[in-house]
């Protein structure tokens, strides 16, 4: 993976405070915006389930082929970066995010599932350019001890795009699912393209610190040079440690707001009309939401990986209780569990990095190819639903952030020696 030089040094000095500010706020719309389109796949599934007739395993390769392009584009997406810097990474990243909005039109004239999964990967593989510029972007905007809570805060907007698309979603395209045909999505996500592409062109023209770009005599031998720092990089075990924690992280969030229209249209659970449940996805994000703006402050004070560790552990109990209980109990149970999801993504991320210096830019490329999780969980999920029942499968979650819980306590400590 090429490497992404971060002066971080510069980037926290008092004098380019107000550059700082003004990059953080316009980084927050883009971490809004790939928040509001990745929820609406929760609506997506039911819809697209109803429509082609599908089982909860051919519906979570929607999921598959999303989460799928991070693992396949991640990669490339950091040597780009790497050649043209973070701020035109964004530009890039937004207009193939439009570009796969757009193919959503042909495949609704189509009518052909595949199409569909093609469009999910073009629009993911833009938003995989996002997550290798914005990410790291955020965390070099100021000091290396407040990363944490920065990264917590811009997650907290794109929490507010994912409380917001269930909403939206429901509204425009789940209104009627027993009578879903492929019209529904075509003015939906061709506002959303339009939408990419106004901002692609805001952010060609914004002035933003110049970061993320190495220098010609570094791409003329960084080939070569990975062959050794890739190498290097690998020897930091809290950071393998903390791939597999983001892998696990994104998957049970995924699986969870994936199943959540199954779950509470269940008969023992709420038996709520799809198109009435997918509103309550509104409610799960909507905790993510609010946990970020509390954690952003909260992590300032406490211990960050003691803070994920309760917050791990809440979430084990509450899938727990979704699994076992039944009515109001169970539903409120499972929607709860995205408070707990507030600060893991961006706390295990900034503890993965913490102590890799020069290959902060490369460690950062192997947490967003973790970000796969959100593909094979979520399938996996599928395949225990179609076997076992919707309620039963939730005993993967359940494993998932007993891991993120021993994460937090142990994995986390930094270590240059891997097992």
């Amino acid at each position: 993976m090429a490497h992404v030089s971060t002066p971080v040094s510069a980037a926290a000095s008092q004098a380019d405070m107000p550059k700082q500010h003004f990059a953080l706020a316009s980084l927050t719309t883009l971490f809004f915006m790939w928040g509001f389109i990745t929820c609406l796949n929760d609506i997506l599934i039911p819809y697209l389930k109803g429509m082609f007739s599908l089982n909860y395993t051919q519906a979570m390769l929607i999921q598959f082929c999303f989460f799928g392009a991070y693992f396949v584009m991640s990669i490339p997406a950091g040597k780009l970066v790497s050649r043209i810097g973070y701020q035109f990474g964004i530009v890039v990243g937004l207009v193939v995010a439009a570009a796969g909005c757009a193919l959503f039109y042909p495949a609704a004239v189509a009518h052909v599932y595949e199409l569909f999964l093609l469009a999910l990967f073009v629009l993911a593989s833009g938003i995989t350019i996002l997550q290798v510029s914005a990410n790291p972007y955020v965390s070099v905007l100021g000091p290396q001890k407040t990363a944490s809570s920065r990264l917590t805060m811009t997650q907290a907007f794109n929490s507010l795009g994912t409380t917001v698309a269930p909403i939206f979603g429901g509204w425009l395209i789940l209104s009627e699912v027993s009578q879903a045909t492929a019209e529904e999505v075509k003015l939906p996500y061709l506002m959303l393209s339009l939408s990419l592409l106004v901002l692609a062109v805001i952010f060609a023209f914004l002035k933003l610190p110049k970061l993320g770009k190495e220098s010609d005599s570094e791409a003329a031998h960084q080939d070569l040079e990975d062959f050794v720092d890739l190498g290097s990089v690998w020897r930091y075990r809290h950071l393998i440690l903390g791939a597999v924690g983001i892998f696990v992280y994104v998957g049970a969030e995924v699986a969870i707001g994936s199943f959540l229209v199954g779950f509470l249209t269940l008969d023992n659970i709420a038996g709520l009309p799809e198109n009435e449940a997918a509103h309550y996805i509104s409610y799960y994000f909507a905790g993510a939401m609010v946990g970020r703006f509390i954690g952003a402050v909260v992590m300032q004070k406490f211990n960050a990986g003691k803070v994920l560790a309760c917050h791990g552990l809440l979430a084990v109990l509450l899938v727990l209780i979704a699994m076992t209980g039944e009515g109001s109990l169970a539903m409120w149970a499972i929607l709860l569990v995205g408070l707990c999801n507030s600060i893991m993504f961006p706390t295990i991320f900034s503890l993965a990095l913490h102590g890799l210096g020069k290959y902060t830019s490369k460690g950062s490329g192997i947490l967003c190819l973790a970000i796969v999780g959100g593909a094979i969980i979520p399938l996996l999920q599928g395949v225990l639903a179609d076997s076992i029942g919707v309620q039963m499968a939730l005993f993967l979650p359940i494993a998932c952030y007993l891991y993120i819980t021993y994460f937090a306590l142990v994995g986390s400590k930094v270590s240059t020696q891997t097992s």
